[in-house]
């Protein structure tokens, strides 16, 4: 859960600013507008990484509440340093495993949108079993999405994008908003911001697969 490195400034950051942030993991069904202070529509966003991405979205739509879900220190810290310094009151962060946080925490038709962006691609064979979006956590996803709802996925292994295109697209409360994969990395609710990393890749001829489903009414 903590490994790699992190600096002086994150972990500085993490015991100083992410306590002011953070959501305690409880089992019990989280109350939005009490963390949030107001109603909106909130967005779960699973493994933020550094919270490049995050804020930057958070920024660009502050009419919607983010809870971001995380458990590495460094990124932990690096994100609250930038909600600090940008001043944002719509992103919360839980340290805790995204699976348990779904299952006991978020109520069914809650979430306006659920954004899983370049998870761990555990790229050996033996591996893929560990993966995050596969069953039964899709068909979790998708009962706590609202009709209309948004799951948006991005990876840049296209072995992982195959496995998460086929899992959706048996998912039957989901119905896939393109062809297959997203040529632009944009839903209707709100757009992922190319990141560094991403930008690297790409330079690199690395390519990055988008997905983006609609919970339908059943």
């Amino acid at each position: 859960m903590r490994r790699g490195n992190i600096t002086s400034a994150q972990r500085r950051a993490y015991d100083q600013l992410a306590p002011s942030l953070s959501v305690p993991f409880r089992p019990q069904l989280l109350d939005s507008e009490a963390i949030f202070g107001r109603r909106a529509p909130v967005v779960l966003e699973i493994g933020f990484g550094m919270g490049e991405s995050t804020v930057r979205i958070a920024r660009d739509h502050p009419e919607l509440d983010f809870l971001a879900v995380d458990v590495y220190v460094a990124g932990i810290g690096s994100l609250a340093r930038r909600l600090h310094e940008a001043a944002m009151t719509n992103v919360r962060i839980m340290e805790h495993d995204a699976i348990e946080v779904v299952q006991s925490m978020i109520a069914r038709a809650s979430l306006r949108a659920v954004h899983l962006f370049f998870p761990d691609p555990w790229p050996k064979t033996r591996h893929h079993k560990r993966r995050l979006l596969a069953q039964p956590f899709a068909g979790a996803l998708a009962e706590r999405l609202q009709v209309g709802g948004i799951l948006h996925c991005a990876t840049d292994w296209q072995n992982y994008a195959q496995q998460m295109l086929d899992v959706l697209s048996k998912e039957p409360r989901l119905r896939n908003l393109h062809s297959d994969y997203a040529l632009e990395p944009r839903n209707p609710w709100c757009e992922r911001p190319t990141t560094k990393y991403q930008a690297r890749g790409q330079r690199l001829g690395h390519d990055v697969w988008d997905l983006v489903f609609e919970r339908i009414a059943q």
